[in-house]
């Protein structure tokens, strides 16, 4: 499988965010990463949007609905949002869509913080797996992948795409 490169897909997903916001009439959205390859996007996609914005992280161990079965992850850090989330117009950045339960567990964890007035979420690769109604609004790529592969985004400096299998017993 050749997998697409970040940096082709970066240049194309900025543009298109540029136009969600643009269309919907968003000025000046907050931007949030999903730990830890959403922060790499989100800070490539500022970088390609020209923008110097401080850029929010969310880890959401504690809000995945797995938790309770795969435990704490020993790299876990706390959220860091340097801005308020209550009325802000957010632009949520992930790397991979598989399930949707990341992104479930991001929605939950903001709401938290408080009530955005919106939320756009931006996917790398979107993988066609959706186990929940969770779609992005701008996406790299959309790719379909046999049952037991996955991709991983390794970086953050380059960023790439990375096909595994998993080991089946």
């Amino acid at each position: 499988m050749t997998l697409p490169s970040p940096a082709e897909l970066l240049p194309t997903m900025a543009r298109e965010l540029r136009d969600h916001l643009r269309a919907r009439g968003i000025q000046d959205p907050c931007f949030i990463g999903i730990r830890s390859g959403g922060v790499w996007v989100a800070q490539a996609l500022l970088d390609a949007l020209g923008r110097d914005d401080s850029l929010g992280t969310l880890d959401v161990s504690f809000y995945r609905d797995d938790f309770s079965q795969t435990g704490l992850h020993p790299q876990v850090r706390p959220s860091a949002l340097p801005f308020e989330i209550e009325g802000q117009h957010l632009v949520l950045i992930d790397d991979v869509l598989m399930s949707g339960r990341t992104i479930r567990a991001a929605l939950n964890e903001l709401f938290d913080y408080g009530r955005p007035a919106s939320v756009t979420l931006v996917c790398l690769l979107d993988l066609n797996a959706r186990e929940l109604p969770i779609r992005p609004d701008v996406v790299g790529a959309t790719l379909s992948l046999p049952p037991g592969e996955r991709i991983k985004l390794l970086g953050p400096n380059p960023l790439r795409l990375e096909h595994k299998t998993l080991a089946t017993h």
